[in-house]
């Protein structure tokens, strides 16, 4: 279960639930896959709407390795996420505001 004060959002993978999170190395990872010259940038894109595909896929693979699954990219492109693209888009945009939320 995805614990939300450590910066954690569930994802349904093929049925299984997956603990998504952005540490910094996942971070690190996310702005070399996107080309985004900060993290700024990435975060303006959610904010105002005008995310691809691609990030949101960049950021659940980044979020499912920073919480100890290592997929890759490949991996989710067959993989069946629970709510479908519209959930994928809810949690990416989650686990890049976690990131950066402190816990009250």
């Amino acid at each position: 279960m995805a614990n939300p004060f450590a910066g954690e959002v569930s994802l349904h993978v093929n049925g299984e639930p997956k603990v998504c999170k952005l540490t910094l190395g996942a971070l690190a990872e996310l702005e070399a896959t996107l080309g985004a010259a900060t993290l700024v940038e990435l975060v303006q894109r959610f904010e105002g709407g005008a995310f691809s595909s691609r990030d949101v896929m960049a950021l659940l693979v980044a979020g499912l390795r920073g919480g100890g699954w290592m997929v890759r990219a490949e991996d989710l492109v067959a993989a069946e996420i629970a709510g479908g693209p519209v959930a994928a888009a809810k949690v990416a945009a989650q686990v890049l505001a976690r990131a950066f939320a402190v816990p009250e």
